[in-house]
């Protein structure tokens, strides 16, 4: 039904071999990169770019190369904001789940990104459209897929650039505000629970290239783990830092937290969602890293 509803839109673009497309001129100039679904060839300056994570999205934008289209985790809030000025004309092409094969054709891409643990069911569909690069998992180390995505733009070394300007930041903020030695851990708040944040996480790792330490944990091999309320005191650390979707929102706090804030958690922030949890990427790191130097200068939002 899936190939039925979108097959208007796939005929405006060649059926041709996988990875391959119309939307590649035939004379123009190629180069193949390997990932996780093999081999493709791609073109050496793709102009049409569509992603299909946050961290292409970061990734591309944070590049100067933002992609025409993109998937977004949220409909209702689209694009985040902090990306900036550079990403208000990305058409969004459905949901990181369920992205829209339909509208990312109507985009004519010439390059799509997407990634083999969320979208490999749609390989097939999506390299007729363009040439397709796929990342292993979403999960995988951030940094990884900051280069995997360098070299399918053929700009590897400014993508390490950024990657270093982030760790030189790293090391700036935990040497400013002695860092090390300390705790630190990232909390989500959902309806009836707690997500902690863990080592391998985007975050997480942020908050280790800063100096800090995650408190330990029985991670499972994910990259966060799931609280039940009654069991709020194993989110303890130095300092607790609590997403919102609105920065500095003390309503945020769950009442099981608030309730043993001032002896569990006296430092305890309201951190933005927006780029502290999906803002997977160079530019999202570099937002989380000025947020945790706003909070340790003194200059964090009164209670």
């Amino acid at each position: 039904m899936l190939a039925l509803c979108v097959a208007p839109a796939l005929a405006l673009v060649a059926c041709g071999g996988q990875g391959t497309s119309e939307n590649v001129e035939p004379t123009a100039q190629l180069r193949t990169v390997a990932h996780a679904r093999g081999e493709t060839q791609v073109p050496a300056d793709p102009q049409r770019i569509v992603v299909l994570e946050p961290v292409q999205l970061d990734t591309t934008v944070s590049l100067g190369r933002a992609p025409v289209g993109a998937a977004v985790l949220s409909e209702a809030t689209g694009v985040p904001a902090y990306l900036g000025p550079e990403a208000a004309d990305i058409d969004s092409v459905g949901t990181v789940t369920e992205p829209s094969l339909e509208k990312i054709a109507a985009l004519d891409p010439d390059l799509i990104l997407g990634t083999e643990s969320r979208h490999s069911a749609l390989y097939d569909q999506l390299s007729t459209i363009a040439p397709t690069v796929f990342m292993a998992s979403q999960a995988d180390p951030w940094p990884d897929n900051v280069r995997l995505m360098g070299r399918t733009l053929g700009v590897e070394a400014d993508a390490q650039a950024l990657l270093d300007r982030y760790s030189a930041r790293c090391a700036e903020v935990a040497q400013k505000y002695g860092t090390a030695g300390s705790t630190a851990q990232l909390v989500r708040p959902r309806n009836d629970l707690l997500t902690l944040y863990g080592p391998t996480s985007f975050a997480g790792s942020t908050l280790e290239c800063a100096g800090f330490t995650t408190p330990p944990h029985d991670w499972g091999g994910s990259i966060s783990a799931d609280l039940s309320f009654e069991l709020v005191l194993e989110a303890k650390a130095d300092h607790v830092f609590v997403t919102a979707t609105e920065p500095g929102d003390e309503t945020a706090i769950p009442p099981a937290m608030a309730a043993v804030r001032d002896e569990a958690f006296p430092q305890l922030h309201v951190v933005d969602q927006a780029f502290w949890i999906t803002g997977v990427g160079p530019r999202g790191g570099m937002a989380v890293l000025d947020d945790i130097e706003r909070i340790l200068s003194g200059r964090d939002r009164p209670r």
